[in-house]
């Protein structure tokens, strides 16, 4: 892992190579995805189960998974395994609950009414990746801030495993959470079967959850068509430390970010040059144990790097211009900084808030803007499943106060129907 210093130049000559792991777009990915995206569009589930034959090599046990299986899966599921979960389940739910949106009604003396209502989405489509790549974590987070927004009905697709059965721990997941409806299905023609609507899965409002290139483009492409939690890049992580950090913490913290991806990142920015040099060397020996030790080292030599610098400020003006999705703050007094910080996905406070712990139990969200869009985009929570709709209501003699301003600003602007339309109430009176 490199170790360069905050001089001006070289730390932003990184952050420039850095922006540009996953800006290019793959011509040959968008054309394959659309032409899947069409076919599923014209043909439903049959190119839908082509689909799933061509590129699973068989078709699943069953298209939707039948409710039984999903409550066995649960009922059969290992307790303590179940218990975690739940666990999970109150810390989130807890946390979201918070995040509820009432609507506002304001009457004036003039009887002038205006107001919002705040509603859940009717239906969300779930998208979790199956096999090796199954995240039980990932339904956690998508469902249960759904289900709290009141989005009416919750249907997950998830690719059935090499032997056509679901991967039961991501079933023991929805049971948990209250998903809906389950069918065996992945990739883009998953994701164009919700936006589209099949004569079995059924249309839906939005689409979250990750999934591969495949679908992270069929969901880019959808856009518009429904709607979509965000546009996710590869996951990040940037530590900002001082000399009171354990170089055993920052470099565990560190990989457990780059392990995800090659194209991962993971930063640290220190005011300590021996923090810098201590955690190099714990990374080289904790990646010796680590399953995915050649990910850690790819991710790590190619989008790592250790970034001293020479004041605590200098670290925030780094965080800033960064935008992490995960920030973690290894540092003496962390809540002095927080006020500070505007630019990230999560932020973890101290030295035992290790980002594994945003990522499964805490509470806040994990899914969380990438690629610096931290600046503009937030986190998946209960607003992102809602809309708003205004009302109003004006007496006549409310309108006639307000006419004249409405009538010139219209005609300002050249639409002498929206004048009309105030005008012609108002004849009776000329």
């Amino acid at each position: 892992m490199k170790k360069i210093y905050a001089n001006g130049k070289d730390e932003y000559a990184f952050l420039s190579e850095l922006g540009k792991r996953a800006g290019e777009t793959n011509k040959k990915v968008t054309e394959t995805v659309s032409a899947i995206i069409e076919d599923v569009r014209e043909n439903g589930d049959t190119a839908v189960k082509n689909y799933t034959l061509k590129f699973d090599g068989n078709l699943p046990k069953y298209y939707e998974v039948p409710r039984d299986v999903i409550n066995d899966a649960l009922t059969e599921a290992d307790q303590e395994f179940v218990d975690a979960l739940l666990n999970a389940q109150e810390n989130i739910a807890d946390f979201h609950r918070r995040q509820v949106e009432q609507g506002f009604i304001s009457a004036k003396d003039n009887g002038v009414v205006m107001g919002q209502r705040v509603r859940g989405l009717s239906r969300v489509g779930l998208y979790v990746p199956g096999g090796t790549a199954a995240y039980p974590s990932s339904v956690l987070m998508n469902a249960i801030p759904a289900k709290i927004a009141g989005v009416k009905e919750i249907i997950m697709v998830t690719p059935p495993l090499k032997d056509g059965t679901p991967n039961k721990d991501i079933l023991v997941a929805a049971a948990v959470c209250g998903v809906d409806r389950v069918f065996m299905s992945g990739g883009a023609q998953a994701i164009a079967a919700l936006a589209y609507g099949t004569e079995e899965i059924p249309k839906c409002d939005k689409i979250v959850g990750p999934g591969n290139i495949y679908v992270a483009t069929a969901k880019k492409l959808l856009y518009g068509v429904v709607d979509i939690d965000m546009i996710a890049g590869p996951s990040e992580i940037l530590v900002i430390a001082d000399e009171t950090a354990d170089p055993k913490f920052a470099a565990a913290d560190l990989m457990s970010q780059a392990e995800h991806d090659v194209l991962a990142s993971a930063i640290m920015v220190t005011t300590s040059e021996e923090l810098a040099d201590e955690t190099i060397k714990e990374i080289d020996r904790q990646k010796q144990y680590l399953e995915r030790r050649e990910i850690i080292e790819k991710s790590l030599n190619d989008y790592g790097v250790i970034i001293v610098a020479d004041s605590r400020e200098k670290c925030v003006e780094l965080a800033n211009e960064i935008a992490p999705e995960h920030l973690e703050v290894l540092m003496k007094d962390p809540f002095e900084l927080l006020g500070s910080l505007d630019n990230a996905g999560s932020i973890f406070l101290g030295h035992y808030a290790s980002e594994p712990l945003g990522d499964y139990y805490a509470g806040p969200n994990h899914v969380l803007p990438t690629s610096g869009t931290a600046r503009f985009f937030s986190p998946l929570g209960v607003a992102s499943f809602t809309k708003r709709t205004s009302y109003t209501y004006y007496t006549k003699d409310a309108l006639r106060e307000a006419k004249n301003d409405i009538v010139l600003i219209a005609e300002r602007e050249g639409l002498t129907a929206h004048a009309n339309a105030i005008k012609v109430r108002f004849e009776d009176e000329e």
